[in-house]
């Protein structure tokens, strides 16, 4: 996902969207983009605006049109990401998932499922083994260690909130 459309922003069917690119007006450098229901769309104009880009897509031309859009996610086609720009220690975010979650002690959390930011930084949603899903944060601290060619991310328990017991009695009953 590179971004997710907002608000419409006045009558003519411009959109206020939200980009999860370093730079935001480079959305209207991917080509077409798809929302989650296979619709693709072309950028015929971008313009920043605070935190946000004020965008025009092809096709849609009202602010109607723009309201029935709001709230979507739009998507590249993955061969457009280029990872040779990518340093050692750097990947996307789309790369996550479907990482198994695991402590040092080998202990299995699930896979991750997505990632979101809701404002307050990324959180990871992680699913599997029959049990709900689970949101940790995406901190270095939660997260210590990413490896996505073997397949894993290591977990601080404790740090991600998935286990009380920091250790040293805290939080323990008498």
């Amino acid at each position: 996902m590179v971004a997710v459309i907002g608000a419409p922003h006045g009558v003519r069917g411009e959109l206020r969207v939200k980009t999860h690119t370093q730079d935001p007006m480079a959305l209207a450098t991917f080509g077409s983009l798809r929302d989650d229901a296979g619709n693709l769309y072309e950028v015929t104009s971008i313009r920043p605006a605070g935190n946000v880009v004020v965008v025009r897509l092809s096709g849609i031309d009202s602010r109607e049109a723009a309201e029935a859009l709001k709230g979507r996610s739009l998507h590249i086609a993955r061969a457009l990401l280029s990872y040779d720009t990518l340093e050692d220690d750097e990947f996307f975010q789309t790369d996550l998932v479907g990482l198994v979650a695991r402590d040092g002690k080998g202990r299995t959390y699930g896979t991750v499922r997505s990632v979101h930011n809701f404002g307050g930084g990324d959180i990871l949603e992680l699913a599997g083994g029959g049990k709900r899903a689970v949101m940790i944060p995406f901190t270095e601290a939660a997260v210590p260690e990413i490896d996505v060619a073997a397949g894993f991310i290591l977990v601080d328990p404790v740090a991600a909130g998935l286990d009380d017991d920091a250790g040293d009695g805290a939080g323990k009953g008498p």
